[in-house]
């Protein structure tokens, strides 16, 4: 066999292995290029993950401040709406406030200049008669209210409560009593200008318009202290010129001055009973038969007690609600008296409906 081969030739047995040596080599070299793209692919994809988390983040970033934008923008126009709900509540507080003082003006202090004007255009027929009466009831010789002598009144003067002497038969015309109207007239001026709503008893809380001065005048003045006016179309309205009288009164003859007021139904003598303690500052313990007012449904026990109080020398005022249809005569007796007459508008056409 060695004679078939050369001597400086290797046997053909030793190839397979170099050929299974360049294939592994072949095959790592294969592996190592793999994994080298496969390398590359990942940090490409790394890249791209890496890229695509700054651009959420950006995003985020952007997204966050245009909500948090939205929200402030939400917040001011939320505060923006909150504050025009807050001043329209406020415009109509104010309204609401502005529209209660108009009402307790009203209630209070005075009429509308409708009712006003329509006061002042409207010609009183009931005042008319109830005058006339007066004056005939003047003429009659009654035993309880004899006519007082024109110079005995000439020769005496009101004077205030603190005298015991004060005349029965009280007159408030300017020619005769200078002193007592000047007292009048500055008492109306400061209840007109200078209310006090927390003033002692007896003297008006209230406010006081020149539309109620004047009524008071000219029951004063006018008509010396007895007759009717009109009524103000509210009964608190004629409880406060009541109540002025009262006062003006009060501060003329004390304790002395008893006020008798004559109401058909106990509904609108609890009525007068609070405006008068409202107006007056007066307490319950001040409605009684024996102190300062005293309230009737019926004319008889008024005159009665109007005439107890005559004989004991006090000074009773008469007051007269205006559902008071039916005056009697003897009302008309007594050295002061006031009677609130009917709207004429409610009034019916049959005068024959009062009866004196």
């Amino acid at each position: 066999m060695n004679a078939d081969f050369p001597e400086n030739q290797e046997p053909d047995i030793a190839l397979p292995n170099l050929e299974i040596e360049t294939d592994r080599t072949d095959d790592s070299a294969a592996r190592v290029a793999d994994l080298q793209q496969q390398e590359r692919e990942l940090q490409q994809k790394i890249n791209s993950l890496q890229a695509t988390y700054d651009r959420m983040l950006q995003q985020q970033g952007t997204d966050a401040r245009s909500a948090l934008g939205r929200l402030v923008q939400e917040a001011v126009s939320e505060l923006e709406q909150r504050k025009q709900a807050l001043q329209i509540s406020v415009e109509q507080l104010e309204k609401r406030r502005d529209r209660i003082r108009e009402e307790m003006r009203k209630s209070f202090a005075g009429t509308s200049q409708e009712l006003a004007i329509r006061v002042q255009g409207f010609k009183d027929y009931l005042v008319g008669s109830l005058q006339d009466l007066a004056a005939s009831a003047e003429q009659l010789e009654l035993s309880t209210a004899p006519p007082a002598k024109p110079e005995r009144a000439k020769k005496s003067e009101p004077v205030p409560a603190e005298s015991a002497s004060a005349p029965s038969n009280p007159q408030f015309a300017e020619q005769t009593f200078q002193a007592t109207v000047k007292q009048i007239r500055s008492l109306l001026d400061k209840y007109r200008h200078q209310p006090d709503y927390y003033g002692p008893p007896w003297q008006l809380r209230r406010t006081f318009e020149p539309v109620h001065a004047q009524r008071v005048s000219k029951w004063f003045f006018n008509q010396g202290g007895r007759g009717a006016l009109q009524t103000m179309g509210s009964r608190l309205q004629n409880i406060l010129i009541a109540s002025a009288v009262i006062s003006i009164l009060h501060r003329l003859y004390g304790d002395r001055l008893r006020t008798l007021v004559l109401v058909n139904s106990p509904e609108r003598l609890g009525e007068w009973r609070r405006g008068l303690q409202d107006c007056l500052g007066v307490s319950r313990s001040d409605f009684s038969p024996e102190r300062g007012i005293v309230l009737f449904e019926d004319p008889e026990p008024l005159i009665l007690k109007a005439d107890r109080l005559m004989e004991a020398g006090e000074m009773p005022l008469i007051i007269i609600d205006e559902t008071e249809n039916q005056i009697s005569l003897g009302l008309l007796q007594f050295p002061l008296w006031l009677a609130f007459a009917p709207d004429p508008q409610q009034m019916s056409s049959n005068t024959d409906d009062f009866r004196y």
